[in-house]
């Protein structure tokens, strides 16, 4: 048996880029900014270390989360990690990025903070139209 979870917190390193692949489903990709907090040798002090990483949602719930979050904004997110390989103009290039089954809002648009969640359906989608009308009513800006 193998576990493949991730659980991060931090901030969106740039605006949120919402697209659709060629069928017409939205993609929402996420940079966010993880810090390791270590001690330097030399000082003695605690210092933190950013850690870069990119997140992605599939799905109707991509666009409803584009709408609410900007560069800047704090976020939980919960997922699983995913290797990409890929060729381009004749060099191998990859990466790994985190594919979002969870997100929480942890600061609002004005910088306050609050906490939101957008649920995951069992099959990674939401009907748009019941979820996203009693979410709105409990986002507190």
């Amino acid at each position: 048996m193998s576990i493949n979870k991730v659980l991060i917190s931090g901030n969106l390193t740039r605006d949120p880029e919402l697209r659709a692949t060629g069928s017409g489903m939205p993609i929402l990709g996420l940079g966010v900014a993880v810090n390791d907090r270590r001690k330097n040798q030399s000082t003695g002090e605690w210092e933190d270390y950013p850690n870069f990483i990119d997140c992605t949602m599939f799905g109707t719930r991509a666009e409803s989360v584009a709408r609410f979050l900007s560069k800047g904004s704090k976020v939980a997110i919960e997922g699983k990690l995913r290797w990409s390989q890929w060729e381009r103009e004749g060099q191998k290039r990859s990466k790994i990025e985190v594919i979002i089954d969870e997100i929480e809002f942890l600061s609002s648009r004005d910088g306050a903070p609050s906490s939101a969640v957008l649920p995951r359906s069992a099959e990674t989608e939401i009907p748009p139209a019941p979820e996203i009308t009693v979410y709105d009513e409990d986002i507190p800006f």
